[in-house]
Formats: C-alpha cells, structure tokens, sequence
C-alpha cells in the first residue's frame, strides 16, 4: 500500500520500544510509541492502523488496556506480545478480541509479517473475514458417536449411513469418514476411521518380520484372491475398541483456521477433536477447510 502503516507499539520497556521503533522504521512503518496503557488509549487519537500491546506492564495490564482499546475501537487490529510459553494469558487475549499474539523475544520478520496480515484483515469486507475453527467444525451432536463394544459391522453400517444424501449446517454430502468413540456421552476414547478398517484387514504377515522369499508371496493375487471378502467377514464381530485409533490431536475452538492447517499438517492427520477447556464441541476436517478455501475464493469481489 502507498500510504505508510501506522503502528502503535505499548510496552513499559524503554529500551525494547526505543529498538522496535528503528526497526519498525526502517521497515516502512510509522511508528507511535507509548509506554503504559493509559499513554497507549491517549494516543488513539493518532488513529493507529495496529496495534502492538505487551500483556505484562506495570499498572494498566495488556489485558486491561486490550479490553478499553476494544470498547473505543472494536475494529482496530491488536497483536499481543506474551512472554514465552505464557499461552494462558495468550489465549485469554484472543478470547478478548486481539488479532494475534507472539512470544517475546519475536522474531522481527513474524512481527512485521503479522502487522501485514492484520491490515489485510481490516481491508476485507465484513462479510468476508475469516471464520475460525469453531465457525467451520461440525458439531459434536451432528457427528456420529459410537460405544467401544459395537461391532465392526454394525460401526460400518452407521458410517455408510452419513453417506447419505443429506446436509446438516456443516456435514454437507460428504459423509464423516470416520465415527467418535466414546466411553460415555462427550467423553471421546478414540476413532474409526475408513483408513483403521482398511489397516484391520490387511493380512497379518505383511507387518511381521520375513525372509525376503516372503516379498513375492504376499503381492501374488493367486494368494490374496478372495482374501478381502473373507478378512471383512473374519472381522465383522469385533468390537471396534480393537481397531481404533487413539483420540485425535486437539485444538481450541477459537483457534485460526491456519492453526488448524498448520496443526494437520504437522501431525498428517485429516482431522482434529475441538475442544474448549476440556469440553468438546465438535471435529474439524481437511474438507472443512477445503470447503472454506472455495469459500473465501467465491466470496472474493472480482
């Protein structure tokens, strides 16, 4: 953009406001410094196009101060600064509205990067901003639970029936995938996957040590005619706490949706338990996402 950014940076320490300014500066930014969080409401007057907020300073906190910015501008993009692995008080922040946080010391290219993002976000119509994780999960009493001692079939047949042509608010026609097992209402024990009933079926030798001599055998159709069929069958009664897999990785309700991206991608999973504290309020899937992405291309003005 042609006209310069103008950040507002609030911290209580001079030396670090006096290094962030000549940095900022250098970058291209306009910079307004306050030092408390009194100074810091004083000069929104200035009309600041973000704001860079330390949590901890004496008097006025950055939470306190967070909550007075937002009560005279709601719009006006907060990054909070935390210290490192304070993720509590992080969290708390972005309950409060703020943009985003870093872990102090940051690094200057994520700081400068993240002031960029939070003009893009205030430059998108309304109607377009980013949902996060809670707007795009499917709820957890849309998906389907089942009990540790239902069988492999019976789990197979209620997971055929999320195939169905139907839509919820968030299921939409492509089916769960996958079924939440549960050892009592809301309180998840695991998964079952399509890919855990594949993995149940394969024949058990193909996991266990061999000869060498083995390697032709095992991909011979002459030996594995049939073989499908009869691991379904062999396999239909038993209970699907013997196949699942372990509960999935989580995340905060109100975490981003990058966050989610970035979490799956890490882990090489294609979803994740959402929870908020220790409750779960639902599962976010790689199409949710997907679905997203057409969303927000859709949306866009051409």
């Amino acid at each position: 953009m042609s006209q310069k950014i103008k950040v507002l940076m609030v911290d209580d320490e001079k030396r670090f406001r006096e290094t962030t300014e000549k940095i900022l500066t250098r970058r291209g930014f306009e910079t307004i410094m306050a030092e408390s969080g009194p100074a810091a409401i004083e000069k929104l007057a200035q009309h600041p196009d973000v704001v860079i907020l330390d949590i901890r300073m004496e008097g006025m906190n950055g939470h306190e101060t967070l909550a007075e910015i937002k009560k005279r501008n709601p719009d006006l993009p907060v990054i909070m600064l935390t210290g490192y692995g304070d993720l509590d008080s992080a969290k708390q922040a972005r309950d409060q509205g703020a943009f985003d946080y870093l872990a102090k010391p940051c690094d200057i290219e994520v700081l400068t990067g993240k002031i960029r993002e939070a003009i893009q976000s205030r430059q998108m119509p309304e109607a377009y901003r980013e949902n996060r994780v809670k707007g795009v999960m499917i709820p957890i009493d849309e998906y389907t639970t089942l009990n540790s001692d239902v069988t492999v079939q019976e789990a197979i047949f209620e997971l055929k029936k999320t195939f169905a042509a139907r839509a919820t608010s968030r299921i939409m026609e492509t089916g769960h995938r996958s079924v939440l097992v549960v050892e009592k209402p809301m309180q998840v024990i695991g998964i079952l996957s399509i890919t855990d009933l594949m993995q149940m079926i394969l024949p058990a030798y193909l996991s266990a040590p061999k000869p060498s001599t083995a390697d032709s055998i095992q991909y011979s159709p002459l030996f594995w005619k049939g073989e499908f069929q009869r691991a379904i069958e062999l396999h239909a009664r038993m209970p699907i706490g013997e196949v699942m897999s372990p509960v999935p990785y989580d995340i905060d309700a109100n975490a981003s949706l990058m966050e989610a991206t970035f979490q799956m991608s890490t882990y090489g999973v294609r979803r994740l338990l959402v929870k908020t504290g220790d409750k779960v309020l639902g599962i976010i899937r790689e199409q949710d996402l997907f679905f997203e992405m057409e969303k927000i291309l859709r949306a866009k003005p051409a």
